[in-house]
């Protein structure tokens, strides 16, 4: 598959089996499609077969390598047969974006959260991350070699932007819980990295968002 003249480029990914987790839409299928523009072997993980399908098929479509495991990263075991499908398929993975993040939390006072919506927002974001980390960490210290990135948020930094409070807080704990990681297995050859980005143009935004919410928004960011 070769990039466009518009896409990074970075030759040392060709070849290497790349896994995403929240790949089937968003910014883990932009994700997808431009480490297959650099050659990686990508696995697509997300919960919807259907959406997984479009992502996997537009890969190859373009030359590219990529195979769909469906699973909910919120389960252990899902994660397991995630990673073992992508080892029997592909090979161990040497790339993991730990990208999925969800839950049903909506902007309002802390007291007035749902406990099951703090517990699907945690669950959806920092639970998932984790048990991710859990599952990939062991193969990669043992092969020596491996460069993660996990997926916080500017809302993990920057109270008052109008995020959930259990989004903001579980975000919070998706950067302590890399940094920890980081500090546990970078003696071992393995790199881990937060992302923390602002506000994307992603489907969901463009779903459930005003249009003059996105334009006050666009207007505030410089670049």
């Amino acid at each position: 598959m070769q990039p466009s003249d518009k896409l990074p480029i970075y030759p040392d990914l060709a070849g290497k089996v790349a896994v995403v987790t929240g790949g089937s839409g968003g910014i883990g299928a932009a994700t997808c499609r431009l480490l297959a523009a650099n050659g990686a072997r990508v696995a697509v993980n997300g919960r919807d077969q259907a959406k997984i399908a479009v992502v996997v098929d537009a890969i190859g479509a373009s030359g590219g390598e990529a195979i769909g495991v469906t699973g909910d990263c919120t389960d252990l075991a899902a994660v397991e047969r995630l990673r073992q499908q992508v080892e029997h398929d592909l090979g161990p993975a040497e790339v993991l974006a730990a990208f999925v993040g969800g839950g049903r939390a909506r902007p309002g006072p802390i007291a007035d959260v749902p406990v099951e919506d703090w517990q699907s927002t945690v669950d959806g974001s920092l639970t998932a991350t984790f048990l991710t980390l859990k599952s990939f960490l062991p193969g990669m210290t043992q092969r020596g070699r491996g460069a993660i990135l996990t997926m916080a948020s500017s809302a993990a930094r920057l109270p008052g932007l109008g995020a959930p409070a259990p989004y903001m807080a579980a975000k919070a704990g998706v950067v302590m819980l890399t940094r920890q990681v980081a500090s546990e297995v970078g003696r071992h050859g393995v790199r881990v990295n937060c992302l923390a980005p602002h506000t994307i143009l992603t489907e969901q935004i463009q779903r459930v968002a005003s249009q003059e919410w996105q334009e006050k928004t666009a207007a505030a960011i410089p670049l």
